[in-house]
């Protein structure tokens, strides 16, 4: 009887919930190098691969870890002066990475953000121009509080905290491990 049961079951039909899928790539990395910095720059890879207890020096500095071992980031230069840095980074938004950049001056303030990739089906404001120039200028020296000195987006408010929470992480990068490779 229960083998009856099992074979007449072929005929029910399945069903399968997916959550839709969504992911907007907005950029290349040369792409936001041009528009973070201008077009005579040159950008000579510095990325850097840290150790366990690098990773947990930066943890302690920025109050979030340091998720990759290999951070990419590029010494820049223009007309033949050090110019800053840029540095390209993940973080979780709600459930999907966002892929950013941030370039940093040589005294460690933050001169723009550019979000390039943004995978997430709600929040995608955070790209916006008027929120993201909220980055320029921050320093450590900022509170980086959201609402604060920052302002929350309804409905993105992980985003905006995980791109808050990471852009001071890079900051703390740039103290412990570029500010004397300049």
């Amino acid at each position: 009887m229960a083998n009856n049961y099992l074979n007449s079951l072929w005929f029910v039909p399945m069903a399968v919930v997916m959550a839709p899928a969504y992911s907007a790539d907005y950029l290349t990395i040369p792409q936001a190098q041009a528009l973070l910095f201008s077009d005579s720059a040159t950008f000579q890879d510095q990325s850097r691969l840290f150790s366990s207890d690098a990773k947990s020096e930066i943890k302690d500095l920025a109050g979030t870890r340091q998720r990759q071992d290999n951070q990419p980031i590029w010494r820049v230069e223009q007309n033949g002066e050090f110019a800053g840095w840029f540095i390209v980074d993940d973080v979780i938004g709600k459930h999907e990475y966002i892929t950013y950049a941030v370039s940093i001056n040589p005294q460690g303030e933050v001169m723009g953000m550019e979000v390039l990739s943004y995978r997430e089906t709600h929040g995608g404001q955070v790209r916006e121009q008027s929120w993201r120039s909220q980055f320029n200028g921050k320093t450590l020296a900022d509170p980086f509080k959201l609402d604060e000195d920052v302002t929350n987006i309804s409905g993105a408010t992980l985003s905006c905290r995980n791109l808050l929470d990471g852009v001071k992480r890079l900051l703390v990068i740039h103290k412990l491990y570029l500010s004397s490779a300049a």
